[in-house]
């Protein structure tokens, strides 16, 4: 039987009178990749926010690992947004006063983890993501390109994340540390046993995910 990390199913989200997304349903079963790709404004954006829990949708049901996110409160949202999915955006949104390593632990941190323990699962992931020696340095000190790598390894921290959530993820990088980064992202992503849904304007992303979700005025259709 086929384990799914996200079934959304019949998803509606408006805002005020202007329909964004209508009738939408999407599955990821664990280790696949699906890319959303469309033009701007057609709700790639507001779909992931639906399947984040950053917002509930106007109708439909959204469930991430067996929980039915939308029908949850805020604060039992937050605790699945931050125990069960990985997120990853276009801007790492590292903080400064931190080094790489506690960027990386920072929610395992959050949540009541000795520092001992939090930060060696920091560097297990940033061994992951090949940046191991950059551990100790400071945000400044390392490139653009490591400073996603960064990104992925504080997404995919937690050993129970089942489904990573990016949004534009190389929208920042020259194509070589794009192709670099999806290359580590779906790999890193599948070599957990999660799944994976990427927003993403890049030809180059969709071909490398295993299916793509193109949405156009308002209706989806899934090619493979």
């Amino acid at each position: 039987m086929v384990e799914l990390m996200l079934s959304v199913r019949e998803l509606g989200i408006s805002y005020g009178a202007t329909i964004v997304l209508s009738g939408l349903d999407l599955s990821l079963a664990r280790g696949e990749a699906v890319a959303v790709m469309g033009p701007s404004g057609s709700g790639k954006s507001s779909l992931l926010a639906c399947v984040t829990g950053m917002m509930l949708p106007t109708h439909g049901r959204v469930e991430v690992a067996g929980h039915v996110v939308s029908e949850m409160k805020a604060s039992a949202r937050t605790s699945i947004r931050r125990t069960t999915l990985g997120l990853v955006f276009q801007d790492p949104d590292l903080l400064p006063e931190l080094n790489v390593e506690e960027n990386v632990a920072l929610t395992l941190l959050f949540d009541g983890y000795r520092r001992d323990r939090a930060l060696a699962q920091a560097r297990q992931a940033l061994a992951d993501v090949g940046l191991e020696e950059h551990a100790a340095k400071r945000t400044d000190e390392i490139s653009g390109g490591q400073a996603q790598r960064v990104a992925l390894a504080r997404a995919l921290v937690r050993p129970e994340m089942s489904l990573l959530v990016a949004d534009e993820p190389t929208a920042s990088l020259d194509a070589a540390n794009a192709h670099k980064m999806i290359d580590l992202l779906l790999a890193r992503t599948r070599a957990v046993g999660a799944a994976a849904l990427i927003a993403t304007h890049d030809r180059a992303v969709a071909e490398a995910c295993d299916r793509v979700l193109m949405i156009r005025e308002l209706a989806a259709e899934v090619a493979s």
